[in-house]
């Protein structure tokens, strides 16, 4: 997926006495933009898929070289990586997540964690349910 997004944006310098300001015109609509923030939980499994490729790809020896090139501890790394056990409809479902207008996440990676280091899918899909029906109420015992 190498589609690339061109963006083409008037840029204007206004200086009203001390402050200048910014604006910014597009032939594009506001009402095409999307509202709101991608979920983090979306950032980290995106960030997962294409840590594995460099991996595959041999861009990075190991988690620890990809530790060290994100600065984040190996555990950290763990926890993202542990995203590409969960089921390929479960990782479809994060990627596609709405996106936050406000508030917090209702997804957590910690959430993610007891679901994806089980290895049955069909009890993850169930865990996944739950977590979409329930939010962040949804507690790492009660599962």
């Amino acid at each position: 997926m190498n589609d690339h997004l061109k963006i083409e944006v008037n840029i204007s310098f206004n200086r009203n006495g001390r402050k200048a300001s910014l604006q910014a015109s597009s032939e594009q609509a506001d009402d095409d933009l999307p509202i709101g923030r991608l979920p983090k939980i979306t950032k980290l499994m995106a960030l997962a898929i294409r840590f594995e490729r460099l991996l595959a790809e041999g861009a990075a020896s190991d988690y620890a070289e990809l530790a060290r090139l994100g600065h984040v501890t190996r555990a950290r790394l763990t926890q993202i990586m542990n995203l590409r056990l969960l089921a390929p409809d479960i990782q479809e479902a994060i990627l596609f997540l709405p996106p936050i207008t406000s508030g917090r996440d209702r997804i957590i990676l910690r959430q993610l964690q007891t679901i994806a280091l089980t290895a049955d899918w069909r009890i993850q899909r169930r865990l996944w349910k739950r977590i979409l029906r329930l939010g962040p109420k949804v507690s790492e015992a009660s599962e």
